[in-house]
């Protein structure tokens, strides 16, 4: 048996002359298919990148959609919340006109008795808190002697010819009518005039009556 001595490696037969280069092993040449290998990376890494790029497109759309979605919802809801509120103050408006309405009766025995001198001690206590409220509460009285009469506000239970008036006038308030802002809820009561047919009115009377008296002066 031979022995082997320790510390030593056995080592390849080097040709003589041969340099330490050609000592060391040499790599083995790539194969084909390694050497195809990072094209095929590539191609893969720009699919990878058109797959992202698409996704991402899609993502926008529909970030896109719902946020029109949540605009339209939003605006939809504005829209509720306001409708809501005018139906809100109408229905109140609505309510407050129908207990003003019940009221009027006893608002038009209260001037009534005043108009009489009938409106004394705890009365009159009385019939002015019942007015301070429902003025509180919007109710306004309107109606004038003298006033010229409005088909929509006035209602004539009483007619009649003036020579004094030239159109058609309120010459007397049978019952006052009343108003909640912009609403009428019952119109004024009136006895109306009209001019007299084919009489002069007085105004016409009066600028005649002036010319003819500067006429006169000029011709003395």
């Amino acid at each position: 048996m031979t022995e082997e001595t320790p510390g030593f490696e056995e080592k390849p037969d080097v040709p003589s002359g041969a340099t330490p280069d050609d000592v060391e092993p040499k790599a083995a040449a790539p194969s084909e298919e390694e050497a195809a290998a990072p094209a095929g990376d590539t191609d893969e890494t720009a699919d990878r990148a058109v797959g992202l790029t698409a996704q991402l497109d899609q993502a926008r759309t529909a970030l896109s959609e719902r946020t029109g979605d949540l605009q339209r919802l939003q605006a939809e809801y504005q829209n509720y919340r306001r409708r809501v509120e005018r139906d809100r103050v109408t229905v109140k408006e609505i309510a407050v006109a129908n207990l003003l309405s019940e009221l009027l009766p006893v608002l038009d025995d209260v001037g009534r008795a005043r108009e009489h001198g009938e409106l004394l001690g705890g009365f009159k206590s009385v019939a002015e808190s019942l007015e301070t409220v429902v003025a509180k509460l919007g109710l306004q009285q309107f109606g004038k002697e003298g006033e010229p009469f409005d088909p929509t506000i006035h209602e004539a239970l009483m007619h009649s010819y003036a020579p004094d008036v030239t159109e058609t006038t309120c010459v007397a308030i049978l019952q006052p009518g009343y108003r909640i802002g912009e609403r009428t809820i019952r119109p004024a009561r009136v006895a109306v005039a009209e001019p007299q047919p084919g009489a002069t009115p007085a105004a016409a009377k009066e600028e005649k009556t002036d010319d003819e008296e500067s006429g006169g002066t000029e011709e003395a």
